[in-house]
């Protein structure tokens, strides 16, 4: 049984009922749909910036499940024809030194294709933990308190021994999930403000904190409103298990968090069935999940976790997933320093637009979870462009390149199919 199997139990308890789309939607989605008209034009407002993004990914971990190949390497990071395009590895810290070198491949390979890697950790080294009584469960586990330099020390060992192979850390974490510990390390929301206040500072790494599970703001709160532990923080990142949309926007961030980062650093979305990567309509809740995290989160960057899983974006064939395919409707097009721009976010029932502009170009995202084909105009503002290409995913497509569609007067008219996502691409007018 791999390492992880009591913890995906105890997530899809917590999130298992998140799953947006049921067999019986399955069921009830008829081939042939009648075209409706959207009730209101989608507004691009090409001037009114949002977040910078920072890129799509997702995390290998060749100590639990075996690392990537080389060709899974292509698919992941590569951008061409049937690749992903992620731009972000998350890799995990193991406990055990002699564990670290088997990161090194596959983080290679991702920075040789522009992408950043960051870290994450699961357990300090067991001599820096004690267990303690925590409600009752005498097994659970921390960081001794006379040992939170040591354990610094130790992440500076971990960004060390990438750079001399040739891997630069973007960042790393000081704990993955420390509010949802049950078989690794927990952290009390004080005991993290200690750490990011008193020993963060010594870390030769940009560092992201807290990883709470479910963004629950108990545990970044105190960060946030710590000038000391603040000014220790680059990026405030989060896991997005079971949090509901209308929690996914911080307040207190907009308010501190100027000059650092948001990111989304790990899910799955909406569950994680054995072989559920290609279930339809389900997968395109996954570009659902990302429009509103981009959206309603404002975050910079998306995580998926395993890249190659029978629930992941990549199957364990190699093959890019319905679920893959819906990332990649953001990872391909939506690149590294790329600006999301204002849009009219839910233009109709079961519409849902986003958009972005980077390297002279637009980029637009619309899903339709609607059972039927919705014809829907999108307006530019601030910025022109002569035509869009438009990339469909649907029940029988996979990021199909379809006709160029003309923009006149700066408006456009689109198909959007049933139950798909479609990606418009044009060149900015100079």
């Amino acid at each position: 049984m791999e390492m992880h199997a009591t913890w995906s139990r105890l997530k899809k308890s917590v999130c298992g009922w998140l799953a947006g789309v049921t067999a019986l939607s399955i069921v009830l989605a008829v081939p042939g749909p009648a075209q409706v008209s959207a009730s209101s034009n989608a507004t691009v407002n090409l001037s009114a910036e949002k977040q910078v993004i920072r890129g799509f990914g997702g995390i290998n971990h060749p100590v639990w499940i075996g690392d990537l190949t080389e060709d899974q390497r292509e698919t992941a990071f590569g951008n061409g024809d049937n690749q992903l395009g992620f731009s972000i590895l998350r890799i995990h810290v193991d406990e055990d030194r002699n564990n670290w070198s088997k990161e090194v491949e596959t983080a290679k390979s991702a920075i040789a294709h522009g992408a950043i890697v960051f870290a994450s950790p699961w357990n300090p080294p067991s001599d820096m933990t004690e267990t303690f009584n925590r409600n009752g469960d005498t097994s659970a586990k921390r960081l001794r308190y006379d040992k939170y330099a040591d354990y610094a020390q130790y992440l500076n060992d971990f960004v060390t021994f990438m750079k001399n192979n040739g891997v630069d850390l973007y960042a790393i974490s000081v704990q993955n999930e420390p509010d949802y510990a049950h078989t690794w390390t927990w952290w009390t929301p004080e005991e993290m403000l200690r750490f990011m206040k008193e020993n963060a500072g010594s870390i030769n790494c940009r560092v992201i904190a807290p990883e709470s599970f479910q963004y629950l703001k108990n545990m970044s709160d105190p960060i946030l409103n710590d000038p000391q532990a603040l000014a220790n923080m680059d990026i405030l990142g989060t896991h997005l298990y079971g949090t509901q949309i209308g929690d996914f926007a911080y307040p207190l961030f907009k308010q501190k968090g100027a000059g650092k980062e948001l990111w989304m650093t790990e899910v799955y979305y909406p569950n994680s069935d054995a072989n559920s990567a290609d279930r339809w309509p389900e997968a395109l809740d996954v570009s659902y999940h990302i429009h509103h995290a981009m959206v309603e989160g404002d975050f910079e960057a998306y995580v998926w976790w395993y890249i190659r899983r029978q629930y992941g974006p990549m199957k364990e064939d190699g093959t890019i997933s319905k679920r893959g395919y819906n990332m990649a409707h953001f990872s391909k097009f939506v690149r590294p320093g790329y600006v999301r721009v204002d849009a009219t976010k839910n233009p109709d029932t079961n519409v849902y637009t986003s958009a972005y502009k980077g390297n002279n170009k637009v980029v637009i995202v619309a899903i339709n979870k609607g059972t039927s084909v919705v014809s829907q105009t999108f307006t530019l503002q601030n910025g022109k462009a002569s035509k869009v290409i438009p990339w469909v995913t649907d029940a029988s497509r996979n990021m199909a390149a379809g006709s160029s569609i003309k923009i006149k007067g700066g408006s456009f008219t689109a198909q959007l199919p049933a139950q798909s996502v479609t990606t418009f691409v044009g060149e900015l007018a100079h």
